[in-house]
């Protein structure tokens, strides 16, 4: 479960943004939409959806892409370019498309806090929940300024968090190992017998390298470290401006899941496909599945046969759910792209489902459509906006529940919050007016 991201210095967010994932105090409503979780006697109250307005070019995607970001450093364990450009997000493989400053540097920084349970594998009850940790992550690092290529990356500091304990801090080259009881349980057995383990961990750091999943993994715990490593893997899915081909190869490989295959073309009829039935296929030279649709007898691509709506929708259901049967959170740009209105609150619904949604997956998105903006739907904290300045160029992120519920500005419950939005109460939004550039346009076609 993700509690909370931040990031600085990341493209259009030069100061610090939060994007949090847990309940704002004094909100009430919408509580089924809550996941409560208790860790040393203290309440963690996750949010299960999140939704994410603004403009266009204010800087919505960049949040999901600074996530990608260090999910991607995570799973590769460095700052080094990566030589793989499968990913629509350039900024994943190339770091030095991230930095804000273009003329004096400033580091990048990332900070992730998530909730994750541990089955205790020894006990005979089966999926029994023992151990639960909440887990923040911070990584800051120095690439120079923008698309500097040749600049020596350094990471200029990396700190462990463990159920608000601190695990290991690193300043460049320093290091102090702090408290390593809180995962005794998963040290490796080598390091119970070191006496100078410390001083190993500090000769392991290198500039571009993390500790976390280089000397911290192999000196104290490979198993606390494939936790986490794990953690982004599988339970952060991240569609970023992504086609559907490449989503359900990922998340959902047709050919190994059928069940997951069936049970989405099940809800392609319900979404109203205009073929008898849906196959996935891949071919002796095809690296890719490909979706046909069955017309009379025939099977037909489904690009061309179906609306992009319909094909957009059956392979991002599969990705839905993966999430809802793994816990896991969904990330999504433009996720209401070509979907009916409809079909979308059903899908949030779901998510809000506590019958259904039994593992604590999330969803998030961003979206142009003002329907999601009902308090029927979703809580204010769970409302996040995205304003970037006209002068600066530069973005900051809010949400409904900062501006309170009292005074001028407060935004109280049950309040027509379409409304107010597009009467600019809230920010975040732009009065487009092109019709200066089509008069301008007329007049010169009249003059020629």
């Amino acid at each position: 479960m993700l509690l909370e991201f931040k990031t600085r210095n990341y493209k259009c967010f030069a100061d610090e943004i939060s994007f949090s994932m847990t309940a704002a105090p004094k909100q009430s409503g919408l509580d089924y939409s809550l996941m409560k979780k208790i860790i040393k006697g203290k309440t963690i109250k996750g949010l299960c959806s999140s939704v994410v307005y603004g403009p266009n070019a204010a800087g919505k995607t960049n949040i999901i892409g600074a996530i990608d970001v260090l999910r991607s450093i995570i799973l590769r364990g460095n700052i080094r370019n990566f030589e793989e450009k499968s990913n629509l997000n350039s900024a994943s493989s190339d770091l030095e498309l991230i930095p804000n400053n273009k003329k004096e540097k400033q580091p990048v920084f990332f900070s992730i806090k998530f909730y994750i349970e541990e089955s205790d594998s020894n006990n005979n009850c089966k999926n029994k929940i023992n151990k639960r940790f909440q887990i923040q992550y911070e990584l800051e690092i120095d690439l120079g300024t923008f698309f500097d290529i040749e600049y020596s990356r350094k990471i200029t500091s990396e700190k462990l968090t463990i159920n608000d304990e601190p695990v290991f801090y690193r300043h460049y080259n320093d290091l102090i190992i702090k408290n390593l009881k809180i995962i005794k349980d998963y040290l490796s057995d080598s390091v119970k017998l070191m006496k100078n383990a410390d001083d190993i961990a500090k000769n392991s750091l290198s500039d571009d390298e993390l500790f976390l999943t280089n000397g911290f993994k192999l000196i104290f715990s490979q198993k606390f470290v494939k936790i986490i490593v794990d953690w982004f893997a599988d339970k952060l899915i991240i569609i970023y401006s992504s086609n559907s081909t490449k989503l359900i190869k990922r998340f959902a490989d047709p050919l190994k899941n059928p069940v997951y295959i069936s049970k989405t073309i099940e809800a392609a009829r319900l979404f109203g496909i205009s073929s008898n039935g849906l196959a996935y296929s891949i071919g002796e030279d095809d690296i890719e599945t490909n979706l046909f649709s069955m017309f009379k007898g025939f099977a037909i691509p489904s690009d061309i046969f179906e609306s992009y709506g319909t094909i957009r929708f059956i392979n991002i259901f599969t990705v839905i759910v993966r999430a809802i049967l793994t816990g896991g959170i969904l990330i999504a740009d433009e996720f209401d792209v070509s979907i009916h209105p409809m079909a979308l609150m059903n899908i949030i619904n779901i998510f809000h489902n506590d019958d259904i949604n039994i593992h604590n997956a999330q969803l998030i998105f961003n979206s142009h459509n003002p329907i999601f903006l009902n308090p029927n739907l979703f809580r204010r904290d769970e409302i996040k906006f995205v304003e970037r300045d006209d002068q600066t160029h530069l973005s900051t992120l809010y949400s409904l529940s900062d501006f309170g519920t009292t005074g001028e500005k407060g935004v109280r419950k049950y309040e027509d919050y379409m409304k107010n939005y597009f009467i600019n109460q809230y920010g975040a939004i732009k009065d487009v007016d092109f019709t200066p550039i089509f008069e301008k346009i007329i007049t010169s076609e009249r003059e020629l």
